[in-house]
């Protein structure tokens, strides 16, 4: 009888993980960028195949102006955020980082504009200061002065993301403080992993269909 229940709260769990996880994929997907565009410009410019090809906050702002890109910026950094939040009221903290991971593929991949997402940059800043808010000023820090010193926004991601790694390491493992963000467990360095895995990714497909 025990081990009936055991499986059954398990089964439970893991439905409610594959919830947040959908939840988060969802959110993630809003199309920010496009729908700053269509009032912007009433559709007239597909950010997908303008300037930089992706609709995110920086070629937001380069087509439609700097007010319209820092909209997208609070938007996309909104969407990470509110979907960790959605995450861990459905499945708990183990559902935040879910949740949270699953937001960042939404963004980069999202299947209503087939798969043709941003890079994630902003939506993570999101996610992160959901749930692993304790680092966001190092993050922000570390982010803002690769970017000066390398000059290259790619490298710049690969370096602030192999550190916000190996501090979600450090942090679960030291069992650090997290702010109002959720305990750390195992799930925090495995977002962290995760989500720097698919922004290097999104660049480096970028970078490619540039070169093309």
């Amino acid at each position: 009888m025990a081990l009936r229940s055991s499986r059954q709260r398990s089964s439970r769990q893991v439905v409610a993980l594959l919830g947040s996880a959908g939840v988060g994929y969802f959110v993630g997907t809003l199309p920010s960028a496009d729908v700053a565009s269509r009032i912007a410009r009433g559709s007239i410019v597909d950010l997908r195949s303008a300037g930089s090809n992706n609709p995110g906050a920086l070629n937001a702002a380069q087509q439609l102006g700097t007010r319209w890109g820092i909209a997208v910026l609070v938007a996309d950094a909104a969407k990470g955020a509110l979907a960790a939040a959605a995450g861990r009221q459905i499945a708990g903290d183990a559902g935040g980082y879910a949740a949270a991971t699953a937001a960042i593929a939404g963004h980069i991949w999202p299947v209503w504009s087939r798969f043709r997402g941003g890079k994630g940059v902003a939506t993570s800043a999101g996610a992160c200061l959901a749930v692993f808010p304790a680092y966001f000023p190092i993050d922000a820090g570390v982010a803002g002065l690769s970017a000066v010193r390398s000059g290259d926004a790619e490298t710049s991601v690969r370096v602030s993301t192999a550190v916000w790694t190996l501090s979600a390491v450090l942090w679960w493992r030291r069992d650090w403080p997290n702010l109002w963000g959720p305990r750390p467990t195992a799930g925090l360095p495995l977002f962290a992993a995760v989500s720097s895995a698919m922004m290097v990714t999104a660049f480096a497909t970028a970078r490619r269909a540039a070169a093309a």
